[in-house]
């Protein structure tokens, strides 16, 4: 008696059938909302279509027609979800380079850009990512780590420690008249009056120096999508000319401290 698995004297190919699909009424609604949802990431829609489509008792050719898919994709993405349900839909683990920093040094480095610099002792107004990454290191939160990699971890919770925003409280009744002339002669109009081509708005300021100044207000540390807030009203404590005169030879520095003048808040 031949063989039945004998065709033509050769051994006969066993063609795997497509494993069948059994959807619950939740596994449905929820494939559903995947596969045709605005904001469904393209690979999940395919996924929930293969699903969908798997459940309606079509064969994997038939669905890869249908989806444009690899006749393989089709028949991964049936295999898994019938031996792991909805579950078995998401990407596995993939093995790749051990991380080399913990949560806690990801959280220590985000904690410290929520702090103002001078809280810490460093010498500057505001944070950036490579004194960031050098502050890490001085701290000895990790032995090395780029900018980058601090761009990346801050990026996650929308922290950007470098921007500021400033508010001032006006107390002057008599803010709004005199701020509209200087905004007037902005818009090349003085008294209601269009400047002629023949007209020029001149702008003098002194002598440039370092002031002296301390904020009315203390600066707010930056937050989750919040700036650093920086008031804008200070006091003035005197200046430091810059552009000290010089000689026919050699530049001379001369100069002291002028005291701030007496209309100033103290």
């Amino acid at each position: 008696m031949p063989c039945p698995l004998l065709l033509n004297g050769l051994p006969a190919l066993l063609v795997a059938t497509a494993r069948p699909i059994v959807l619950t009424a939740a596994e449905r609604h929820r494939l559903k909302k995947a596969a045709y949802g605005h904001r469904t990431p393209h690979q999940d829609r395919l996924r929930a279509q293969i699903v969908l489509q798997a459940a309606r008792g079509l064969g994997n050719a038939a669905i890869a027609r249908e989806t444009g898919a690899h006749l393989d994709t089709v028949r991964t993405w049936r295999g898994r979800f019938a031996d792991g349900g909805l579950a078995a839909l998401a990407d596995r683990r993939r093995c790749g380079r051990p991380r080399r920093f913990t949560p806690v040094q990801v959280a220590e480095v985000k904690a410290l850009a929520c702090q103002l610099p001078a809280e810490t002792g460093t010498p500057l107004s505001r944070w950036s990512c490579p004194e960031l990454a050098r502050e890490v290191v001085v701290r000895r939160i990790a032995g090395s780590i780029s900018a980058s990699t601090v761009r990346r971890w801050l990026r996650e919770d929308a922290l950007k420690p470098w921007q500021y925003q400033s508010w001032i409280f006006i107390r002057d009744p008599k803010f709004r008249p005199k701020a509209a002339r200087i905004m007037d002669l902005y818009a090349g109009t003085f008294d209601g009056v269009p400047l002629g081509a023949d007209e020029y708005v001149l702008s003098s300021d002194e002598k440039t120096s370092i002031q002296v100044r301390c904020r009315c207000h203390p600066t707010l540390a930056p937050g989750q999508a919040r700036a650093m807030r920086v008031n804008h009203e200070y006091r003035r404590g005197g200046a430091w000319p810059t552009s000290p005169p010089t000689t026919s030879t050699t530049p001379v520095s001369s100069g002291a401290a002028s005291p701030p003048p007496a209309s100033c808040p103290s």
